[in-house]
């Protein structure tokens, strides 16, 4: 099940690459210490697998490519160039396409911007999290506030699309250092900005602090006024909500990959640990790659990419669906909530809509004003 032609495909490369783990981090993500033969060798995989996967789902329109990570700005830029010329040949697009990368905004990797605009990047995703000296050290980071703003000024200028995540509602964080912090960054001529609330991942460094008790998040009505004072800013600046995290200043700034997979369409994972969704003899088919590096390598080598190979039921791919439409202004079709034996006239389809946490317009159920703050309960309502 899907709302987005099944004739296009996006891609998603994963490079697991970093200069330093983040604590909050829980993404398939190793050091990068000058791994270069090893680096070389995935590349070769990557390229390997596309070609393998494209004989699995025959001829597809190419609808966007993704780098992510990890930190795919660390990748050499001739072998984005390479990834990106061997995608157009095996799925060519209609005219042009969205390609984004992921970078962080380093003064290191601002100096590569423009070889990865000339390899055919034409949108970066910069990793800023924040423009506070203090809270970037507290999270990790290896860069300054002044080096965030200095690249950001180089992405601007390089790149057609620029897209930049926040971290908010960090320990000790009052709503008006928020709100000012957000205010000052919007100066910066952005159209695209995704901010996030720190979650806290056992698996991570922070985690850990968390459970010994020495690491303490916002309570749940500071972050709900957290949430609140981000709309509140980014609404005043022209920003619209498009998604939960994801605000832009026109419709046409939408990341057009995400919004691919938000509506349900193929994918392709390429690259360690790299998830995809594809359509394979007329069923909804989750896949994941091997996590390590090696493994992945030798699974690419053996034809045998994916660890996990899950095809799902017409209820899965129905629930899938909604949990991805209802984070977004599109919403999802009634129709593929029916498919839940979920009704707009009775259970608790009928009872959100009369409570106003959703709304039902044209047919298209979609979360209100009151619903995204709790979207996370409205789904466990929908969906248990």
């Amino acid at each position: 099940m899907t709302e987005a032609p099944s004739s296009s495909l996006a891609l998603y490369i994963h490079w697991p690459y970093c200069a330093r783990i983040c604590p909050y981090c829980d993404f398939n993500v190793v050091r990068d210490r000058g791994r270069v033969e090893e680096q070389a060798g995935l590349v070769r995989a990557i390229l390997e697998d596309m070609e393998a996967q494209s004989r699995l789902v025959g001829p597809r329109r190419l609808a966007s490519i993704f780098f992510g990570g990890g930190t795919p700005s660390l990748m050499p830029p001739e072998a984005v160039a390479t990834v990106i010329a061997r995608a157009r040949a095996l799925f060519p697009p209609d005219g042009d396409i969205e390609i984004t990368l992921e970078a962080n905004p380093t003064d290191a990797e601002a100096g590569r911007y423009t070889a990865l605009a000339e390899a055919g990047i034409n949108r970066l995703s910069m990793g800023v999290q924040s423009f506070d000296d203090a809270a970037l050290k507290f999270l990790g980071r290896d860069h300054s506030a002044a080096e965030a703003r200095r690249a950001v000024q180089t992405a601007a200028a390089a790149f057609p699309r620029l897209s930049i995540d926040l971290i908010y509602a960090r320990p000790g964080q009052s709503v008006a250092d928020w709100t000012a912090e957000l205010t000052t960054a919007l100066d910066l001529g952005f159209e695209h900005i995704s901010p996030y609330q720190l979650t806290i991942e056992p698996t991570t460094a922070f985690g850990r602090a968390f459970a010994r008790g020495t690491l303490n998040p916002p309570d749940e009505d500071l972050a709900a006024a957290l949430y609140e004072a981000t709309q509140t800013v980014l609404e005043g600046a022209g920003f619209e909500a498009y998604e939960v995290s994801n605000h832009t200043r026109d419709v046409a700034a939408r990341s057009s990959h995400n919004l691919h997979v938000w509506r349900g369409g193929d994918y392709l994972g390429l690259g360690p640990g790299a998830h995809g969704r594809l359509t394979l003899t007329g069923e909804r088919t989750a896949t994941v790659a091997h996590r390590r590096i090696p493994d992945y390598v030798a699974g690419v080598a053996a034809g045998t990419p994916w660890v996990e190979q899950e095809t799902l039921d017409p209820q899965g791919a129905a629930e899938e669906l909604a949990l991805l439409g209802l984070r977004t202004v599109e919403g999802v079709s009634l129709t593929t909530l029916q498919t839940l034996s979920l009704s707009d006239q009775t259970g608790p389809l009928a009872d959100l809509l009369a409570d106003g946490f959703l709304t039902l317009t044209q047919g298209r159920v979609a979360a209100t004003a009151s619903g995204r703050p709790v979207l996370d309960a409205v789904l466990r309502t929908l969906l248990t």
